[in-house]
């Protein structure tokens, strides 16, 4: 009987030590650093660093956030997630397993970027493009 106990006491701590270790991905992320496929392929000379910072500077100064609500339903400041001319809306849905976050288009209900959770902690979320790898953002949670 004593066995039976201490295996049913061992597995409640596991299990309460799994939920309270997993990080949600529920709450305001502001982008801080972002990757593109263009930074790695072009080899670093100085004209590339000089058109590289243009390109940079030319970014909107305002601060990016994506905003995960608990309905999986979200919203973001500018255009993070998908900058598709057809994706026009600045809500969305969205489906996230331990892996993998998958945005939807609010009224299709269709697939617009799927990205590999490559680490979410209490206060970062780094996510990188299942389409193109080299793509990387990199979130701190700001609520």
């Amino acid at each position: 009987m004593n066995t039976t106990i201490s295996i049913g006491l061992c597995f409640v701590l596991s299990l309460l030590n799994s939920i309270a270790f997993s990080q949600s991905i529920v709450g305001s992320w502001q982008l801080v650093n972002e990757s593109t496929c263009v930074d790695d392929n072009l080899t670093p000379d100085e004209e590339t660093e000089d058109v590289l910072n243009d390109m940079k500077a030319m970014s909107k100064p305002s601060t990016q956030v994506l905003v995960l609500k608990d309905n999986n339903t979200g919203d973001e400041s500018t255009r993070i997630i998908s900058k598709k001319k057809s994706y026009n809306s600045k809500g969305f849905l969205y489906r996230y397993s331990t892996s993998t976050l998958y945005f939807l288009d609010k009224r299709s209900k269709t697939i617009i970027e799927g990205f590999n959770v490559e680490k979410i902690s209490a206060d970062s979320l780094i996510i990188s493009n299942t389409a193109r790898v080299c793509e990387t953002k990199v979130f701190v949670r700001i609520k």
